[in-house]
């Protein structure tokens, strides 16, 4: 699992039959800043991520890939790569705030 901030959403009128219905969001993973460690920064690319939770455009969420991401109950067969597995309310890093959700 990582950490990703959604950015956007992908619209896609024709899918295969097993993907009508899942909403489809751009994700950018985030890493801990190297330097500060005090802050979250972007690793600068993106992909898309089937949302189970209904995840929005600045949360932060955490992201399954790969195999995994057909692991949970409502994304078993589908064809996909990456998958939003929770939406992430604090991050504190050597017992200190670097994220919290609003």
């Amino acid at each position: 699992m990582f950490i990703a901030r959604v950015s956007g959403s992908v619209v896609s009128t024709q899918k295969v039959a097993s993907m009508t219905g899942h909403k489809l969001l751009i994700v950018e993973p985030y890493r801990l800043d190297g330097e500060s460690r005090g802050s979250l920064v972007t690793t600068g690319r993106t992909f898309i991520a089937v949302d189970t939770l209904g995840a929005g455009e600045g949360d932060y969420v955490l992201i399954t890939q790969g195999s995994s991401a057909r692991l949970t109950p409502e994304t078993g067969k589908l064809p996909i790569d990456a998958v939003i597995v929770g939406i992430i309310d604090k991050v504190h890093v050597d017992r200190k705030p670097v994220y919290e959700r609003e």
